[in-house]
């Protein structure tokens, strides 16, 4: 689209800049899984707030939705929005910023920090594996994205609106950032069952679908940094917990530290563990160094007759979540073959009994 300068956008004066495809194939075993300690970020959120106010009228925009799949789709508006697209997301965030900055806010590290007043967060976009996700494909396969308008079908499963920015650096490359809103179904109107008021009177709605953009600051993802205005907003629109996150990151190099694990193409015990809380609830349970050994684990796999595989040095393949989830029970001992009638059984839940005092009840 082509740049539009920005008449109705005021000027705000510079402040100081303060730092605040699924595999098919398995490879050859993963390397012990990465420590959980995130390495920091030093982005300066004001410096950046000010240069994008300087070349606001040079800044051209595009606007994607994305689904609960974090599928993205094209989606053109009109010129006459223009002015609203970029004060609805550009200028509301960057605005925020410049005036809040002489009134004592800060931008710390999202890992760090918890709902202060007057913050709001940063974190690495490397952390954030949807978000990550959702800009790679925007950036490197956007030939692939589809219009909007040939799935309105599915807008009900929309989960948010994404805004790419671009405009000239000084040394004449392109430079990008984007603005991300959660969208929620109720904030949508059907045609088919909506009127407008025009007039006196009342119409048939002139449009498949309306939409009430959210005016309010929520994400900014600029080059590998993520910028959370809303900490609540954010961690629903990613599905990011960090703390979930940090739990599984440890438990998964105590696994890969114990056991002989060989992953399929590009996947990680790591990125098999993102977001699958009760796997890391079990796992938070397990003390990993006293659990059963690989080959006790892969005779249990045996008597159980599971499917559980492993390549020719001996190491157990994990093609993907179903295979980690079976890894994962078995270190919790989950299997069980009953004695009465000889069925096998995964259990679900279990509770320990205390050691038997005397003999049983019974004459």
């Amino acid at each position: 689209m082509e740049n539009q300068d920005d008449q109705s956008i005021n000027q705000t004066p510079n402040i100081p800049t303060t730092e605040t495809t699924p595999p098919s194939t398995p490879s050859t075993p993963s390397p012990a899984a990465p420590s959980p300690v995130r390495p920091t970020n030093t982005f300066d959120v004001f410096h950046w707030a000010n240069e994008i106010d300087e070349v606001k009228n040079n800044v051209s925009v595009e606007l994607f939705l994305f689904n609960k799949n974090y599928t993205p789709y094209r989606v053109r508006y009109s010129d006459q929005l223009t002015a609203s697209v970029k004060a609805l997301f550009m200028q509301e965030a960057t605005g925020y910023i410049i005036k809040e900055a002489d009134k004592g806010l800060e931008c710390r590290e999202y890992e760090k920090s918890d709902g202060e007043d007057k913050v709001i967060y940063r974190t690495l976009l490397s952390n954030v594996g949807r978000a990550e996700t959702l800009i790679h494909l925007i950036e490197h396969e956007s030939r692939d994205i589809d219009s909007m308008s040939d799935h309105l079908d599915e807008f009900k499963k929309i989960k948010g609106i994404i805004a790419r920015f671009t405009y000239p650096g000084d040394a004449g490359e392109t430079k990008t950032f984007y603005i991300a809103k959660a969208l929620s179904a109720s904030s949508a109107l059907n045609g088919g069952s909506s009127w407008e008021l025009n007039g006196q009177g009342f119409e048939p709605f002139s449009a498949e679908v309306a939409l009430k953009m959210p005016s309010d600051n929520q994400v900014a993802i600029i080059n590998d940094t993520v910028v959370i205005f809303n900490q609540k907003k954010f961690e629903n629109l990613f599905q990011y917990d960090y703390k979930s996150q940090v739990i599984a990151d440890a438990k998964a190099k105590e696994l890969a530290d114990k056991y002989k694990l060989s992953f399929a193409e590009g996947l990680t015990l790591n990125t098999l563990l993102q977001d699958k809380k009760p796997l890391v609830k079990k796992l938070q349970s397990l003390d990993i160094s006293e659990e059963m050994s690989q080959d006790q684990l892969i005779d249990y796999a045996d008597e159980m007759q599971l499917e559980l595989m492993t390549d020719d040095d001996g190491s157990i393949i994990i093609m993907d979540d179903k295979d980690l989830t079976m890894f994962v029970n078995l270190l919790a001992e989950d299997y069980f073959v009953s004695p009465v009638n000889g069925r096998r059984y995964e259990i679900k839940s279990k509770k320990l009994l205390s050691e038997p005092e005397g003999e049983p009840p019974r004459g």
